[in-house]
């Protein structure tokens, strides 16, 4: 749907899994991008015709075939110990025998062909050389490592194109000197056309490539144009939702698509970017499908209170007493231990309460938490009682859960669903918990964040004690007033 010209599925015959895919994906009815199986050459001891993984290639049919060979004498003499010739028989080979066998496109990846051209720059070109004369369609030359510095492979580059004329080459780095991008840039400088790597840069070690950000500079920085018309707004949604798909939470720094790639905190960036966006802002955020934010922190000056207030609907005069009231609320609040970067929920209600549009939607009478394990059965469990008062009507239940949190989630729900029955198309997503000052040992504050969702939208929220389970309750009441305010509105 984004619009990605190859999609590289797996090693057909190196496991089930990948096995499978190849299967599945011969179902489906792709209209932009092309299925790519990868693999290596055909081992030494064995002909090209006899080797399993390039039947199981050719047995994948897919739309390209792309395979990796030796171009670093090295791994040549010591990794394969075969011959420079015999190297280079298994390249051409395999390549010639994939186009006999599929009639489709093949790929040749050039492992350590950096590492190669610095150690014996004749045979690496070779090693190149057999593979166009064997017929592949792109050469791909490979920073296996990720140690190249910029200036080594742009010079290798060039030399590739100057011996070998009419190549057609590919570039695939790692990312273990933290150069995966300025190389990849570098090299389609030097006449690259075709880009090897990862959605986010997830791979091997440091990672490949993160193509998040090569489509982000060459787009809107070099002028090319990779993907379909109007497919870029959807970087940030796709990289995000990768991350989803892997359970992980990605840097909040992530260039162009990050969560705080266009975020403001200090308070004179706030002010710059509150009268001209670009002062500090590289690309306009919707270009990638991402937005502007205005984080709050001790760090913050009045601009940061009011573009927050102004993006949540909220406007604050300069200079009133409600704008100085929050700010100082703010910064003492984050002396305390609270951080609202990730808690914006809870720092809008901060604001309501002070600009009193905030209504209490009920009055905690008390609340009770406990674990009881018996040791002899092996059972524990744990308890929660709330005590609410709502439109003056008290409400008392009791609940058990996994845990203390959950417990409370569970019994605060059940007090709150007579009045509010909605309340059940939220739920905490992830929890999270934070020691603020190490140093006090067990006395040290904790810091709760929760984050929660109605399946349309998230919000965080924090919760700061030197008791946890005081904490947790913090961040869950704001968490549900929010959901509750927003539900009445």
């Amino acid at each position: 749907e984004f619009g990605i010209d190859y999609i590289e599925g797996g090693w057909p015959g190196s496991n089930p899994k990948d096995d499978e895919f190849f299967v599945r994906a011969q179902e489906l009815q792709l209209q932009t991008s092309k299925i790519v199986a990868f693999g290596s050459t055909h081992r030494a001891e064995s002909q090209p015709a006899d080797d399993f993984f390039l039947q199981k290639l050719i047995a994948a049919k897919a739309d390209i075939t792309c395979i990796f060979g030796k171009s670093w004498d090295l791994h040549v003499e010591q990794a394969l110990r075969i011959s420079a010739d015999t190297n280079l028989k298994m390249i051409s080979g395999s390549i010639a025998h994939l186009l006999e066998a599929t009639g489709k496109p093949v790929f040749y990846d050039a492992e350590h062909f950096f590492d190669g051209f610095r150690s014996d720059p004749g045979y690496a070109l070779a090693t190149l050389q057999v593979a166009v004369d064997a017929g592949a369609s792109r050469v791909i030359l490979c920073d296996t490592n990720g140690g190249v510095m910029p200036h080594d492979l742009a010079h290798a580059v060039r030399e590739v194109r100057k011996e070998i004329p009419g190549i057609k080459l590919g570039i695939h780095v790692h990312n273990d000197g933290g150069l995966g991008v300025a190389n990849t840039l570098r090299a389609i400088e030097e006449g690259v056309i075709q880009v090897h790597g990862t959605i986010n840069g997830i791979g091997e070690r440091c990672g490949n490539v993160d193509l998040t950000s090569v489509l982000g500079n060459l787009e809107l920085k070099l002028g090319y144009q990779c993907l379909p018309e109007g497919s870029l707004k959807n970087l940030t949604n796709l990289s995000r939702r990768v991350w989803e798909y892997l359970g992980i939470q990605g840097p909040t720094g992530q260039p162009f698509v990050g969560p705080s790639a266009f975020a403001h905190k200090g308070g004179t960036h706030v002010n710059a970017v509150q009268k001209v966006a670009h002062s500090f802002e590289h690309v306009t955020p919707a270009t990638v499908g991402n937005r502007q934010r205005i984080l709050v922190s001790e760090l913050s000056g009045q601009s940061n209170v009011l573009m927050k207030a102004e993006e949540l609907g909220l406007p604050v005069e300069k200079g009133s007493p409600e704008a100085l009231a929050i700010l100082q609320n703010l910064k003492d609040l984050e002396e305390q231990g609270y951080e609202f970067e990730a808690a914006e929920a809870s720092f809008e209600l901060l604001i309501r309460k002070h600009l009193k549009t905030y209504t209490p939607l009920f009055e905690l009478k008390e609340y009770h938490c406990t674990f009881r394990r018996d040791g002899e059965r092996d059972y524990q469990t744990c308890s929660a009682t709330v005590k609410l008062v709502i439109d003056g009507v008290e409400e008392y239940r009791v609940a058990e859960g996994d845990g203390p949190v959950n417990a409370l989630d569970a019994a605060l729900r059940k007090a709150l669903r007579p009045a509010y029955p909605y309340i059940d198309e939220m739920e905490l997503e992830d929890y999270k918990v934070r020691i603020v000052d190490s140093h006090m040992g067990t006395a040290a504050k904790t810091r709760v964040l929760i984050l929660s969702s109605d399946h349309q939208s998230n919000w965080g929220t924090v919760g700061v004690s030197y008791n946890i389970i005081e904490a947790s309750w913090r961040a869950l009441v704001d968490s549900v007033e929010y959901f509750l305010a927003k539900k009445r509105e």
